[in-house]
């Protein structure tokens, strides 16, 4: 199924990649998306943008992106089959605290106190590797003595990485946070198929890629754009675009938009005005044409005569019984939204019209409205 999603708001630099943008958001939400509840969790979508490249290379990674790199140049760049470490404590041996004091005043104490640490810190690297870690991921960061341990133990390594990275990738990878060294075994290692570090054309800047995740319900959407307002524009955009495919998946019943679902609903609600003898019918009327304010200005902004058109299209609904007849916004020469291809989901338009209506209802309880003129 092709679902073409496109947002009134959308900016026009976002729009020429609209159909790309439009099919990475269906397959992210499909991807994370529980049919069986018809749920989707919105957080298992990370939408990371980095400047430099063009809006066309915008990439949805079946895995998590993170913006570090490996602790070491010298690391390898490509891990296949990884075991992953993920640990919130610290990943070194331990500093004196400030309260104590270490004297030192000999070469020969200072060569022990070394020989100690690294001793110490060997075990840690042995300890990973014994559990059978081939990538440790830590929350803190580690010395430039430790980083070159853990070079030549031949135990690739990635520093600083945020708790929300942390988690997402614990839920890609189907690993637990360890935060006690002592508390790592086997069955808390994540496992990803490919890990990689991608570096950008000439630029230092490198991020690295966890792919073919052992949970792969985790997926990031990956954009480029020449500039930093034209990766938050995107964002912006393709959350719209998340958030419609989304109410897709909850509920799939959808009305034509164009302004039809509006123009229809306003024909039954005159046509229910008549029932009413009393003042509910000024009411009930003045509803109906709060509704025709959607497709008036749906006409204006396309640059054609609104009231004409408006009950052109209003006369046609209502001559051929066809309420999917909207406003021809993209002057295509077809009036019905069916053929055109143009719909909302029924939740938007539904919590639209309620939310519409309660901020009415907000306004007519304030009894009394105080004028400066009164003081």
């Amino acid at each position: 199924t092709h679902f073409r999603l496109q947002s009134r708001s959308t900016p026009k630099n976002v729009n020429r990649c609209k159909r790309t943008l439009a099919e990475i958001a269906v397959k992210a939400v499909l991807a994370v998306a529980d049919l069986e509840r018809k749920d989707v969790n919105l957080d298992l979508i990370k939408v990371e943008g980095k400047v430099g490249g063009k809006l066309e290379d915008t990439e949805l990674v079946y895995g998590i992106i993170v913006d570090k790199d490996m602790s070491h140049p010298q690391m390898p760049k490509r891990i296949e089959d990884a075991k992953i470490a993920i640990l919130t404590c610290p990943f070194e041996p331990p500093k004196p605290k400030t309260k104590h004091k270490v004297d030192i005043d000999t070469v020969e104490k200072f060569q022990t106190l070394r020989e100690q640490e690294q001793k110490y810190f060997d075990e840690m690297v042995q300890k990973c590797k014994d559990v059978g870690a081939t990538l440790v991921i830590c929350q803190w960061g580690f010395d430039d003595e430790a980083n070159h341990l853990l070079m030549h133990r031949n135990l690739p390594a990635v520093r600083w990485v945020g708790g929300v990275e942390l988690e997402l990738i614990a839920i890609a990878t189907g690993g637990r946070i360890v935060p006690r060294f002592q508390e790592l075994s086997p069955e808390k290692l994540g496992k990803a198929g490919i890990v990689r570090e991608k570096s950008f054309g000439t630029t230092k800047d490198r991020m690295l890629y966890i792919e073919q995740c052992a949970n792969s319900r985790a997926v990031t959407i990956f954009i480029r754009g020449g500039n930093k307002m034209m990766i938050e524009e995107t964002k912006r955009s393709l959350h719209d675009a998340l958030c419609v495919a989304r109410n897709l998946i909850r509920n799939n019943s959808i009305v034509y938009g164009g302004g039809s679902a509006e123009i229809s609903c306003s024909v039954a609600v005159e046509a229910a005005a008549d029932r009413y003898p009393g003042v509910e019918q000024y009411a009930i009327r003045s509803f109906a044409d709060a509704l025709d304010a959607i497709p008036l200005a749906l006409a204006e902004n396309s640059g054609l005569s609104p009231i004409d058109t408006l009950t052109a299209v209003k006369s046609q609904q209502v001559k051929e019984s066809n309420p999917h007849c909207g406003i021809d916004c993209n002057d295509v020469g077809t009036n019905d939204m069916k053929e055109q291809n143009v719909f909302e989901t029924l939740i938007g338009k539904q919590q639209q019209i309620l939310l519409a209506t309660q901020v009415v209802k907000m306004i007519l309880k304030i009894d009394d409205v105080i004028s400066p003129s009164d003081y």
